[in-house]
């Protein structure tokens, strides 16, 4: 196997560490309770762990608000628990991949906190500080992704600091070399310990304007909406001095890759499919040197059709540079679940297609059990950003409930105490223990077609051909040598007959949606609705 093989062929499963398994009765997930549960992803059939922030954190943004880069929050563990997770990870042959969050810290960190002491501070150029506007407001109308400005007046010191989330996360100053010094350290740090890779939380707000321009405003705003996107982001978002801090990040993480394994960049990107390919970076002795997968996000947002699939698929394989790997994500703790989004017949349709393209699939946990959005009532109600425009709809609480374990056990499994979100009102029946025995379970399917891509090049690492079976119909190639597999997902409420010049008579039905088919197929192939297959030729 070559040494990039376990990112660019394999599937990376998120874990959002305050919702996976609780080991001290606490009611929040921990360090523990993840290794307690490696099995599952073992038996799954997973190759890398993402875990989502663990360090020390005043939680104003459960996370991501970090007070310290180079330690583990009590909440989760000790740096020891830590320790015991990657060994044993290791030596199950997982690999482990954490969040890096670069764009701000928490208002808490000793840096910010020196920053914050005087305009003279050694310290004050870390963060972004400006004078107010002559009329004593913010310095210009930048928004914060979380609602209101992203400024905030510091009356100490007489300026403002720019926060793009909340305004206990105030950001970095990028342009500083010594901040960029600091958290190259911070990349080191986590590498010495033997991670695998990053996951790079809003990689493209990393800079912002010189000038501190104003927004332009959004010409597609629509009245209550999302308030973030009154404006265009143009100086404060994806600006071109992005492109050689990336470059920076990547030989920093170059610095501990090895014949055996490379380590890998994962950028948060929501951004168009052109701005998108520019973080693959620029090619030097033939080789990219930015991040080794931007995440691919449009299946989040995409319309449940075939077409709108199918031609999200065909162009982003054509913007794709010379030498570069895709990915694709159809769920995170940010969005929506995609069985709450297309249904759970649907969601399974979206399992093959996930786990059939070209390109590194990742995971969201709980998906594999078809696990929906759970409604938070407003009294119940945890995340910042609902708390902070309320009734908008905007909470990623839903998305983000405990998994659910089994059937008989106190909380589905999760937890002995009372856990920090409520379990969805379905835990009894829908778990990992009562879908691991049947054959017609979400979970039965992901391990087949988990084990299907293991086995078969075609899928982990051949080449994609999209082909015409039709309308509600998407279909493509995989092929690797001589083998080639052609997979077919029916989007639509009726059957549909597939063209024996596709599927010939005598072509094998190696996966199917539907627990029922299985082997060779006689005569012309028809699709039951909603039904995705993958089929070898004859």
């Amino acid at each position: 196997m070559s040494a990039d093989a376990w990112w660019k062929n394999g599937i990376v499963y998120q874990i959002y560490p305050r919702s996976f398994q609780d080991s001290d009765g606490d009611g929040i997930g921990d360090l523990r309770g993840i290794r307690n549960r490696l099995d599952h992803l073992i038996e799954l059939g997973v190759d890398a762990v993402w875990i989502s922030p663990i360090y020390p954190s005043p939680m104003a943004d459960f996370g991501y608000d970090i007070s310290d880069y180079c330690d583990i929050d009590l909440r989760f563990g000790t740096l020891a628990d830590f320790d015991a997770l990657a060994a044993e990870a290791r030596a199950r042959g997982l690999k482990l991949v954490l969040d890096f969050v670069p764009n701000h810290t928490s208002d808490q960190h000793p840096w910010f906190m020196e920053s914050r002491a005087s305009r003279s501070n050694p310290k004050r150029d870390w963060y972004l500080w400006r004078d107010p506007a002559p009329d004593g407001g913010p310095p210009n109308n930048w928004l914060s992704n979380f609602g209101g400005p992203a400024w905030t007046f510091d009356a100490h010191t007489g300026q403002y600091y720019c926060h793009s989330f909340l305004k206990e996360q105030p950001d970095l100053n990028w342009r500083n070399p010594e901040v960029r010094e600091a958290m190259y350290d911070v990349l080191r740090f986590w590498l010495r310990r033997g991670v695998d890779g990053f996951r790079i939380d809003v990689l493209y707000h990393l800079v912002k304007d010189d000038q501190f321009r104003d927004n332009p405003p959004n010409p597609d705003f629509v009245a209550g909406g999302d308030p973030a996107h009154r404006l265009l982001p143009v100086y404060t978002t994806d600006r071109p001095e992005m492109q050689d801090i990336i470059i920076e990040m990547r030989r920093v993480v170059d610095e501990f890759s090895d014949p055996q394994s490379t380590r890998v960049l994962i950028g948060e990107l929501y951004l168009p499919l052109a701005r998108l390919m520019a973080y693959y970076g620029r090619t030097e002795d033939g080789l990219l040197q930015g991040v080794q997968l931007p995440f691919n996000f449009q299946l989040l947002a995409a319309k449940w059709q075939a077409a709108e699939i199918d031609h999200i698929v065909r162009n982003y394989e054509a913007a794709l540079p010379q030498g570069a790997a895709p990915n694709w994500v159809l769920g995170n703790h940010d969005k929506p679940r995609i069985a709450s989004r297309v249904g759970q017949e649907r969601a399974r349709l979206a399992a093959m297609l996930l786990l059939s393209l070209r390109g590194t699939p990742t995971l969201y946990y709980g998906d594999e059990i078809g696990l929906t959005d759970v409604p938070i009532p407003p009294e119940e109600v945890q995340d910042p950003f609902e708390k902070n425009d309320p009734g908008k709809g905007l909470g990623r609480d839903p998305q983000r409930t405990p998994m659910q374990w089994s059937g008989t056990a106190p909380n589905a499994g999760f937890t002995t105490g009372t856990p920090w979100l409520r379990l969805g009102g379905d835990w009894e029946h829908r778990n990992v223990e009562s879908q691991a025995g049947d054959p017609a379970s979400m979970l039965a399917l992901y391990r087949r077609l988990i084990a299907l891509r293991r086995r078969e090049p075609a899928l982990h690492e051949g080449s994609h051909e999209p082909l015409d079976a039709g309308a509600d119909v998407m279909a493509y190639a995989r092929s690797a040598g001589t083998r080639r597999l052609v997979v077919l997902l029916n989007f639509g409420t009726s059957e549909k007959p597939i063209s024996i010049d596709l599927v010939p008579a005598g072509g094998v039905v190696l996966a199917s949606t539907h627990a029922h088919r299985s082997g060779i197929v006689a005569g012309a192939l028809i699709l039951e609705p909603l039904e995705g297959v993958i089929v070898s030729r004859a």
